[in-house]
């Protein structure tokens, strides 16, 4: 579940063996790992190193890099712009090593995050715990017709690793629960998209992706007992990841960031692996 690349470099370009090596474990639902990778920051960032720059209302801090609009930080003024640089310095180095590294020639950048805040100690409800095990599923950004969701994260934290645990295969996941999942109201996802709740209409895919979601962590035993692997990320490293297809739990940590990308699944180098097709091939039907 874990490919470990020896990157040290953010830009390419990168060795045909590494590009080969990245792009056939990622689809296969491992983890990149880059352990000599670090994301460094500058002397007049690690100020930001404090739970306190977060306004306590959101789990993390994101940027819009097509606004520069920053959401859910406690800072304003100058400090605030400094913090949005650093995100944005981040966000821009991430886009430009999957760019380099993977075959992926149009990649959407979507929002860049700040995780000051430290895992552990968090109350949430079950559907928003990220400690327990789950398949990324957007509720208000639907991927219609099964576009990938990919993150890279980063651990800028001094001296604490960032603790995960990585599920079992995702086609033995959905096995398991697809028969268990109850259809959505018929119209729901019309009457979200016209009120403005989504950012368009879901699909059959988006709705079955949520199900999903939700189910796994609602489900105790699951959580228990299911076969799970601990990675830990030690300060200084980096790792890629598609969220949508790795079932995952941030069980540990503060100070990362992270920078979500979207692609279509046309673009994979074996479209067969994306999780619509696995769903599709196990229901025997379009979910698009």
């Amino acid at each position: 579940m874990l490919e470990e690349l020896p990157l040290t470099q953010w830009k390419g370009p990168y060795d045909a063996d590494t590009k080969a090596r990245a792009v056939a474990a990622l689809e296969s639902g491992a983890v990149l790992f880059f352990p000599r990778l670090p994301f460094r920051l500058l002397n007049s960032e690690t100020q930001f190193l404090t739970a306190g720059v977060a306004d306590g209302k959101a789990k993390n801090i994101s940027l819009d890099h097509t606004t520069g609009r920053m959401q859910a930080s406690s800072l304003t003024g100058d400090k605030a712009q400094a913090l949005a640089a650093m995100i944005e310095r981040f966000g821009a180095g991430a886009a430009s090593l999957v760019r380099d590294l993977l075959p992926y020639r149009e990649v959407e950048r979507a929002r860049t995050s700040f995780r000051p805040v430290q895992v552990k100690g968090r109350s949430y409800s079950k559907i928003s715990d990220d400690r327990l095990l789950h398949v990324d599923a957007f509720p208000s950004r639907p991927m219609r017709d099964g576009r990938r969701i990919l993150r890279f994260f980063a651990n800028v934290a001094p001296d604490s690793p960032r603790h995960w645990h990585v599920g079992e295969p995702f086609e033995d996941f959905a096995r398991a629960f697809l028969p268990r999942l109850t259809p959505h109201p018929p119209g729901r996802s019309w009457l979200y998209d016209k009120l403005g709740v989504t950012r368009g209409r879901r699909s059959r895919y988006d709705e079955t992706m949520l199900s999903l979601h939700d189910a796994a962590k609602r489900d105790d035993a699951f959580q228990q007992t299911s076969p799970q692997d601990a990675i830990s990320f030690p300060p200084g490293s980096c790792w890629l990841v598609f969220t949508d297809v790795v079932l995952h739990a941030a069980l540990g940590g503060e100070f990362a960031l992270e920078q979500t990308f979207h692609l279509d699944v046309g673009q994979m180098a074996d479209p067969a692996k994306a999780p619509i097709k696995v769903l599709e091939r196990l229901r025997g039907e379009s979910v698009a």
